[in-house]
């Protein structure tokens, strides 16, 4: 089983109470992605990016490893795998219609949430001055009793919510960022996805279809295995327990950022 296919198998729980109003369309029009690998947006928030590009959001996906881990076939280099998901990555941003790729080249497996990590986000968050987030969630360690989150995505995660708040919106924090130009700016909202405590439901059902053909230019990554029936599975699931119901969903922690 792949790493993202067990990310996903994670059990969906019951709504948590609110503490914000939860919502399903960003209040800002440039919303940044910030996932480990190459492919992994695609399973967290493939349909809700597609959504809100849709809508007319000018959407980033920050991609921080090379993904050239991903991989034990004898027969391919890291240097070609690197180049190879690249390309499919930017053949899935076309398709969900996500406008800018950003791409740090991490060594894949080897990432740690170090400040020299936080300054490249944080970097990144600034350049394209967005308002919103979308992240992957930097408490879960285990899901169920079967698999271990895969070590980048807990630093990815953890680096970019360190970013995001608060040394994104802090003039005294890396001070070098000014001297490039960078001027701070305040994240209002985030979405965390792959959480324990979900409490909004992006309705997916328009765009469904984009994230699994998305998904199948990870061919690299899939394989012979067709995404459709699993990731339709999962999604309606989602989507039962969105008030109102809808066919297909994708649910994140939703935060508002005060301060």
């Amino acid at each position: 089983m792949s790493d993202k296919v067990a990310d996903e198998k994670q059990a969906h729980e019951e709504p948590i109470e609110d503490v914000v109003e939860p919502r399903e369309i960003p209040l800002g029009k440039r919303v940044l992605l910030i996932f480990a690998h190459p492919d992994d947006m695609e399973f967290g928030c493939g349909g809700t990016a597609a959504r809100w590009a849709d809508e007319g959001c000018e959407i980033c996906l920050c991609v921080v490893t090379d993904g050239s881990s991903g991989s034990d076939d004898p027969g391919m280099t890291p240097e070609k795998l690197a180049e190879t998901r690249k390309s499919e990555q930017l053949a899935a941003n076309k398709i969900l219609g996500i406008s800018h790729l950003v791409n740090l080249d991490r060594p894949d497996g080897m990432v740690v949430p170090d400040l020299d990590l936080r300054r490249d986000l944080v970097r990144v968050i600034r350049q394209f001055q967005t308002e919103v987030i979308v992240c992957q969630d930097p408490s879960v360690y285990f899901y169920g009793n079967q698999y271990i989150n895969h070590p980048d995505h807990r630093a990815v995660a953890t680096a970019a919510i360190e970013a995001l708040f608060p040394a994104a919106g802090n003039r005294n924090y890396f001070p070098e960022l000014l001297e490039e130009g960078l001027e701070p700016i305040k994240i209002q909202e985030v979405y965390i996805s792959n959480s324990r405590e979900p409490d909004v439901w992006v309705d997916t059902s328009s765009t469904i279809d984009r994230k699994i053909e998305a998904l199948r230019q990870h061919k690299s990554q899939m394989g012979d295995w067709d995404p459709g029936p699993m990731l339709r599975k999962w999604s309606a699931e989602d989507g039962a327990k969105r008030t109102p119901p809808v066919d297909y969903a994708e649910d994140f922690r939703y935060m508002k950022i005060e301060g």
